[in-house]
């Protein structure tokens, strides 16, 4: 029977790109991947899926957080469903593509914590009903340690000021306003 994969890591571990590696590789031995992701991603656009290391590719399915079901979806020539940006899916989002397990692989990419060290919903219910787990690893950018945060900042006066507190709403970037660290650095 397929299973359900969940693939996390923090900024910069390169989950979007391995995402659109393993898209890539489907195709180039003629099998079909559908593409999803939450609607709430943004930042490239409805359309695509990006990354700073590979091209991007077209979404095929945006998926909005009251999606319970994927019982319309057409599968039959389908080798596996890939969906970035996991941690901001619902929990009817996740639920119901544990039932797509029934017939296809499905392998979610996304953050485990937000930048309070906090689990978001998405990875959440994940965490609670994925068959595989996988750690996509990279380094503290402080200290080359494993980082394990999603380490949110803004400069003031040429130094960085970690973010501890604030809004649990998605506020969407990359570098210029998340790094990863350790829980050493991120705690100190």
């Amino acid at each position: 029977m397929p299973k359900l994969y969940f693939r996390y890591g923090t900024m910069n571990s390169s989950k979007t790109a391995n995402l659109l590696m393993v898209a890539h590789n489907y195709r180039s031995q003629g099998r079909s991947p559908i593409l999803m992701k939450p609607s709430v991603d943004t930042r490239f656009g409805d359309q695509t899926i990006n990354s700073r290391a590979v091209e991007g590719q077209k979404v095929d399915i945006l998926l909005t957080p009251d999606i319970d079901s994927f019982s319309d979806l057409k599968i039959d020539n389908t080798s596996c469903v890939l969906v970035d940006e996991a941690q901001f899916l619902s929990e009817l989002n996740v639920d119901a593509l544990r039932e797509l397990t029934k017939k296809v692989p499905v392998i979610c990419y996304g953050l485990r914590t937000d930048y309070k060290s906090r689990l978001f919903s998405g990875s959440k219910r994940l965490m609670e009903i994925a068959d595989t787990i996988e750690e996509i690893k990279t380094v503290c950018l402080c200290c080359c340690k494993k980082a394990i945060i999603n380490c949110k900042f803004y400069m003031e006066e040429g130094a960085r000021v970690i973010v501890k507190d604030g809004s649990s709403e998605p506020d969407l970037g990359a570098e210029e306003k998340y790094i990863p660290m350790c829980w050493a650095c991120w705690n100190s």
